[in-house]
């Protein structure tokens, strides 16, 4: 009996740790600094621009990433798309639902992906809602992305959030740069 329910335990976990690995297996430089101030929730609404990231194995080849946030009940339905190998290729899609999970500064959300089979934690770790960006990252230091209220920043605020990223303890070299549509 117990060799049966280690089995199936086995089998349920199994897709679930590929997903996990196959998303956010990388070596940690260290662990992500707490986020640095309170996020007002409804900054989080609408569409996303991705300009950097740190290379992962789900957006490998991706260009023109977005992420569109609405609000949903106590949290949030987030579509991220993405245009494979170019900002005019074949269109891939997740689905997730988000929740704040730190009430004090709204900073840090559970995302769940694929009908809640994987979920992983992403935390605000700054924004400039003047400027229009935010940089968010994994609870365990390994991935790093900068979000933009639109397409592009400007060349003098792009600097200044690539030496934030630089300060939160990141390598800027490592960052990706992916192409938006234009």
């Amino acid at each position: 009996m117990q060799t049966r329910l280690r089995t199936q335990a086995a089998g349920l976990i199994a897709p679930a740790a590929l997903a996990a690995l196959l998303t956010f297996a990388a070596p940690a430089a260290a662990k992500a600094p707490e986020p640095a101030s309170r996020v007002e929730l409804t900054s989080m609404t609408g569409r996303w621009y991705e300009v950097a990231r740190t290379p992962n194995a789900m957006q490998k080849a991706c260009e023109a990433a977005t992420a569109d946030w609405t609000r949903s009940g106590a949290g949030y339905s987030v579509v991220q798309t993405c245009r494979r190998g170019a900002p005019d290729g074949p269109k891939k899609e997740w689905k997730a639902s988000a929740t704040p999970v730190d009430p004090v500064k709204n900073a840090k959300f559970k995302l769940s992906f694929f009908g809640g089979v994987m979920k992983q934690e992403y935390w605000i770790l700054d924004h400039r809602a003047d400027q229009g960006w935010l940089i968010m990252g994994t609870p365990g230091g390994n991935y790093v992305w900068l979000l933009s209220k639109a397409p592009q920043l400007s060349a003098a605020v792009r600097k200044q959030a690539i030496a934030r990223i630089k300060q939160l303890g990141y390598d800027p070299a490592t960052l990706e740069f992916p192409q938006q549509a234009r």
